[in-house]
């Protein structure tokens, strides 16, 4: 294994951690998905999840339901399923489910990347020992995180396949990034943005965004301690990249994307990030040739994810030209389609005509206010029943 079990704390973090990537089953998944809470009538932002934390206790939705830092948000999970097969289904139960809990209390539900007028100010943390000493070590920085974000986690097999597949996977989060773009508009602004939770969560924490590469576990192993012998961080989650190895579970996490509205959306854009993680992983190996581009090159890109979307254009850094994202984005479907076919992810690797941003920025060019574009966005979050 190669990892000391020492007396530092986070020498038997780091070891335990390898000892579950490389007892992992390949490709069980485990989706996160952030709601805004909201008032039905003003779709304001309402500091209510302990209500809804209380009122989850004894539900089928208990062991799925979670706080994310603010008191206005709440987090459901698929918990972990053995394939991507049962995903799509667990994703539409889970939203059902949330929207049932909350409708009795006076609430409802929001899914864009950033709320569209809700101010940090009025935001509460939630009272957890983790949320507190975040908010301790991060102060300004978290509580300017009102943000709403969809999180996949793939296991992967191999502690060492785990890390080479986070560093494969680094090169297409700007593709990621243009299909789920949500938030055009934030704090009563229209930010001429299409991810305007991506520009605020990835540039204002440390250790966020576009992680560096990594070419085995030893090489992060002796990053993540570099971090805990200088004070850095004191538990590995404070390791916020856009794509990093979860050392609690044996799994890939890519947390890049905007949170979506609609569930159809949610449910391929599900498809396309586990089919990705997937084929990185075939690819590593059947010895195919991966891309490692710089970091420089990746933000650039990034950069164009954030302000255009799939409405712009992203650079082929294999060749150095430009293309319309979406045909980029064409392109990815295509190169991973033989690995979602193997997972059963095929079936769902749609793109929308429309993303989110470009519907939300659409109805804004024709006249539509903020409040009349997110109250359809809320209705495509919990469609009326009956």
């Amino acid at each position: 294994m190669g990892e000391s079990t020492g007396g530092e704390p986070y020498e038997r973090v780091l070891a335990e951690a390898y000892e579950r990537f490389e007892e992992a089953d390949d490709f069980t998944v485990s989706v996160e998905e952030e709601f805004a809470l909201l008032d039905p009538e003003t779709l304001d932002l309402v500091n209510r999840f302990e209500d809804v934390q209380e009122a989850v206790r004894g539900t089928e939705l208990e062991p799925n339901l979670a706080g994310e830092l603010i008191a206005s948000e709440a987090e459901v999970k698929t918990g972990k399923q053995a394939s991507f097969v049962d995903v799509p289904s667990t994703l539409a139960e889970r939203r059902a489910q949330l929207a049932a809990l909350v409708e009795p209390l006076g609430l409802t539900l929001g899914a864009t990347g950033t709320h569209p007028w809700a101010s940090w100010r009025d935001q509460r943390i939630i009272d957890t020992p983790h949320y507190r000493r975040n908010d301790e070590i991060l102060r300004y920085v978290v509580w300017r995180n009102n943000t709403f974000g969809i999180h996949t986690h793939v296991a992967i097999r191999g502690a060492d396949r785990a890390v080479r597949v986070v560093s494969a996977l680094r090169n297409w989060l700007p593709e990621l990034l243009a299909v789920s773009a949500s938030s055009p508009f934030h704090e009563g602004v229209d930010t001429g943005l299409h991810s305007a939770r991506t520009q605020v969560f990835t540039r204002f924490f440390p250790r966020c965004g576009v992680p560096d590469a990594f070419d085995s576990w030893n090489a992060y192993a002796d990053y993540v301690r570099f971090l805990y012998r200088t004070g850095s961080i004191d538990r590995p989650t404070q390791i916020w990249w856009s794509v990093r190895p979860h050392l609690s579970f044996p799994t890939v996490e890519l947390r890049f994307c905007d949170a979506q509205p609609d569930l159809g959306e949610a449910q391929s854009l599900t498809a396309l990030m586990v089919s990705l993680t997937a084929r990185c992983a075939r690819a590593l190996d059947e010895g195919e040739p991966l891309p490692e581009h710089p970091h420089r090159l990746i933000e650039e890109n990034t950069w164009r994810a954030i302000r255009n979307g799939l409405s712009g254009e992203l650079i082929d850094l294999e060749r150095g030209d430009v293309l319309p994202a979406r045909a980029r984005v064409e392109r990815l479907v295509e190169w991973v389609l033989p690995v979602a076919e193997e997972i059963g992810a095929a079936p769902w690797l749609r793109l929308p005509e429309r993303n989110a941003a470009e519907r939300q920025i659409a109805r804004r060019a024709e006249g539509a206010d903020f409040a009349e574009i997110y109250a359809e966005q809320v209705r495509a979050t919990v469609p009326a029943t009956g």
